[in-house]
């Protein structure tokens, strides 16, 4: 039985590693950085060009950085601890590309795809790599682990509802339904990436100021609120208001920014109101939960939505991926 293991969760433009205590699940120590898959592909192809290393060897090398430098930061020697790695590492763009689970799909994690590579000179640590979950028309990566891990948190405490629609909230916002103990259908929402692609890339990006969405001022809060109201309406007409908003000196820019969250977590949410023999799990992270929370409120799901701390949330991946190892161990 391990003591230790070094969870990393690998997303396309993000990239953390911790280190846990397999036993209570506390955090010894993490590392956070900008370094996703996306980049680290891109740096691989360059040097592959001039007959660099093998793609599986450049990512272990470029995680074995971060492995020295979370070593460095808590004075600790991590060789021979193993890892467990999640997310968009195991895509096209990732170290190895690794096939999707099915569905149902066991919320105990017993069907997960995993991979094991033993450890090499270059690399001193056991690596398993976790893939993601396809259903016929949808896939994900990275938050099928996080409800492993969350369903043993609620677990412990006697709280996991047998059925119910899990609405974790990112730049690709997950729905998922859950049944008798089993992952049986979820929806991709792009409600992150289109609130980005929008304040940074299109004609609504000098209309935003993006800088103000941490201040919850009555007034931020009710343009949040009328870009709530607002998605009941066309969603590409509603856009374009952004702009007008501004133009005619309706919303300042930082309550546009306000405004243009309220309408996509809106047009996420609103199908949610027909959906009445669901109940709700709202499982956010620290930096969407107030959004999330407030658009759950004004559209009258309260009362059969199930609120998840955020703190339980951004604990949930390292679970999971510490009960993945633990299984896939067993069952070697």
């Amino acid at each position: 039985m391990i003591k230790s293991l070094l969870c990393c969760d690998w997303g396309t433009s993000s990239f953390r590693l911790r280190l846990i205590d397999v036993s209570s699940y506390k955090l010894i120590g993490e590392i956070i950085s900008g370094q996703g898959v996306a980049d680290t592909y891109s740096a691989w192809k360059k040097q592959a060009e001039t007959g660099g290393v093998q793609r599986n060897f450049y990512f272990r090398q470029q995680l074995k950085q971060q492995i020295d430098a979370l070593a460095d930061n808590i004075s600790r020697n991590l060789e021979r601890i193993p890892v467990a790695v999640s997310g968009m590492a195991s895509s096209s763009i990732g170290m190895e590309e690794i096939p999707y689970a099915g569905l149902p799909f066991a919320m105990d994690g017993s069907q997960a795809s995993v991979r094991h590579f033993d450890p090499i000179e270059a690399f001193p640590h056991e690596l398993m790599l976790i893939s993601g979950v396809k259903s016929a028309e949808d896939v994900m990566r990275g938050e099928e682990t996080q409800l492993i891990g969350l369903a043993a948190l609620l677990d412990s405490e006697g709280r996991r509802p047998s059925d119910a629609l899990f609405i974790f909230p990112g730049t690709h916002s997950k729905h998922m339904y859950v049944q008798q103990g089993q992952l049986q259908n979820f929806e991709t929402y792009m409600t992150g990436e289109i609130f980005s692609v929008m304040a940074s890339y299109s004609i609504l990006k000098d209309s935003l100021n993006v800088s103000s969405l941490g201040d919850f001022s009555d007034k931020n809060l009710a343009a949040f609120r009328f870009g709530l109201k607002d998605s009941e309406a066309s969603l590409l007409n509603r856009l374009f208001t952004v702009r007008t908003n501004q133009l005619f000196e309706k919303l300042t820019k930082e309550q546009n920014a306000f405004y243009l969250s309220g309408l996509l977590i809106g047009a996420e949410l609103k199908p949610l109101v027909q959906q009445q023999s669901w109940q709700l799990v709202l499982c956010s992270g620290t930096n969407l939960f107030a959004f999330y929370q407030l658009a759950i409120e004004d559209l009258a799901l309260s009362a059969r939505t199930v609120v998840i701390p955020a703190e339980l949330i951004d604990k949930a991946a390292m679970v999971g991926q510490v009960i993945l190892y633990q299984n896939q161990k067993l069952n070697v």
